[in-house]
């Protein structure tokens, strides 16, 4: 075939796992001969309808089988796929569009309202729905795929070519395009693969959202590739989590700490058989003590891991077995992948020091869409420059510090965020908590810490200074405390710390 690309993955997966489970959602179960089977009917429909290769086709929706197979189409026609955050306001859906230069909009019916105002002004003409009736100038999903000649399409697709665009969750200014090659997501399977041991048997359940690259490229796409089963959640419920991990004998399951909290935290927990769970991904930020006790407890452990869109995504991944030794820690560099860290004058600096995470390896990314100055300045001799700062061990083992716009320098002295985070979170009051720099007069900034409370309980701010008082030096300790129902966070779990600083970040609430 002329295709090396992923679009041909479920054609050639289903030669070998014929009706074997591909996809599960709600009540429904689609193997893979069918799923290719539709796969080709969508690709010939949108090829038909004007579509091919280099056009970019956005998709704007939640947890869906259609979102796969769009994808899948997309790749299949040489096409560049964009898959949208369902959270954007439709100024944001409309920047994304014009930006990407999509003419193809792929949307969810509870999405409409908000496609309809992003997207109007833009060079989309061809609009199709997902779970509703068609209307004008929009075609049914559905009728789309029906309307599609099953056909072989081998479009001349490389491994350098591009597969998706995926915008940055940027804290100031409009977001950036990582363009991630059919290259890039293979080579992140791979490792993947590797570093997990994912395979046939796998059955791994998705509840964040397949528009974050952490879903989609280390859940959704090795599993298809190894042949085995993806269970889709549209939204997280952890009792509508608990209750399908124990019924369809999940597997493989990846979170944020904070929804790896919920479930622990839920009433079923204890009840819940969760025995067949193998594989316990964790991204975003480092899994606290205590929640690593809580799940050993049960008999699990964590493969926490560091990385980020640019890098589709991992760059480290924790051996399980290392999970409570190497405790902080993201893990060692993927199979595939070289991490190290240097100073600022980009020399490799020793164990145990601080500086910026530069990442290597063919899962990165080449450039952002059509910003050659910005592709640019995140380079540095071939090396990607994530803008976060951390540590290696003597081990190779990666602890993530900071990002570097995140640091608070107070008087002179580094602040490291996640390091006091980490120590506050020790608190079993406390559900979740993020670090902030705020001005002062005398040492030019000071931490705050912005704090969520488990329900129910009740903390004074004092009680979080003296727990803090001989644990770390006393200009890392906040100088207030605030608390709040709920921290802002970004559609992958991560806190929104430009929000924060916007609200707090004078000193005042």
């Amino acid at each position: 075939m002329h295709n090396q690309g992923i679009g041909t993955w479920i054609s050639r997966r289903s030669e070998r796992s014929l009706d074997d489970v591909a996809i599960s959602f709600r009540d429904e179960t689609v193997g893979y001969r069918t799923l290719a089977h539709r796969i080709r009917l969508l690709a010939a429909a949108l090829a038909d309808r004007g579509v091919s290769a280099g056009d970019r086709v956005a998709y704007l929706g939640n947890n869906h089988p259609s979102f796969l197979e769009s994808l899948f189409a997309t790749a299949t026609l040489g096409a560049i796929f964009v898959p949208l955050n369902s959270r954007l306001a439709a100024p944001e859906i409309e920047f994304a569009l014009e930006d990407s230069g999509s003419t193809t909009l792929i949307l969810h019916a509870d999405l409409r309202d908000r496609a309809r105002s992003g997207a109007w002004s833009t060079g989309v003409t061809r609009r199709i729905i997902v779970e509703a009736d068609a209307y004008p100038a929009v075609e049914s999903y559905d009728e789309v795929i029906a309307s599609g000649v099953d056909r072989e399409i081998d479009v001349p697709v490389t491994l350098d070519d591009p597969a998706i665009i995926l915008y940055t969750s940027g804290t100031t200014g409009h977001p950036k395009g990582a363009v991630l090659t059919h290259g890039n997501l293979t080579w992140n399977c791979f490792n993947a693969i590797v570093d997990y041991g994912i395979h046939a048997a796998e059955r791994v359940l998705l509840i964040s959202p397949l528009f974050h690259v952490a879903s989609l490229s280390m859940g959704a796409l090795p599993v298809l590739l190894q042949g085995g089963q993806v269970i889709l959640h549209e939204k997280f419920d952890p009792a509508g989590v608990l209750h399908t991990v124990a019924a369809e004998h999940v597997t493989m399951l990846a979170g944020v700490p904070t929804t790896f909290q919920m479930l622990q935290e839920h009433p079923d927990w204890d009840t819940t058989d969760i025995s067949s769970l193998q594989h316990l991904t964790c991204g975003g930020s480092t899994m606290p003590e205590r929640m690593l006790e809580a799940y050993e407890k049960r008999g699990l452990s964590f493969s926490c891991g560091y990385g980020m869109t640019e890098t589709s995504p991992g760059a480290t991944a924790m051996p399980p077995r290392m999970s409570k030794v190497k405790m902080g820690s993201s893990g060692i560099k993927h199979f595939f992948t070289d991490v190290k860290v240097v100073d600022e004058q980009g020399v490799t600096v020793p164990a145990g020091m601080v500086g910026e995470i530069l990442v290597s390896g063919p899962n990165v990314i080449k450039e952002y869409w059509r910003r050659p100055e910005a592709t640019a300045a995140a380079f540095v001799d071939g090396w990607f420059r994530s803008g976060d700062l951390g540590s290696m061990d003597e081990e190779g083992y990666l602890r993530v510090s900071d990002r570097l716009k995140d640091m608070i320098i107070s008087g002179g002295e580094n602040i490291y965020s996640a390091e006091v985070e980490g120590v506050i979170m020790e608190i079993p009051e406390i559900s979740s908590v993020a670090l902030i720099g705020v001005a002062d007069d005398k040492w030019g900034e000071v931490p705050l810490a912005v704090v969520s409370l488990k329900e129910g309980a009740h903390l004074p701010a004092e009680a979080i200074a003296r727990h803090l008082d001989g644990r770390l030096a006393k200009y890392k300790i906040p100088t207030r405390v605030v608390f709040t129902e709920e921290l802002p966070r970004t559609a992958s779990g991560k806190v929104r710390k430009a929000d924060l600083r916007a609200r707090y970040g004078s000193g005042t609430p």
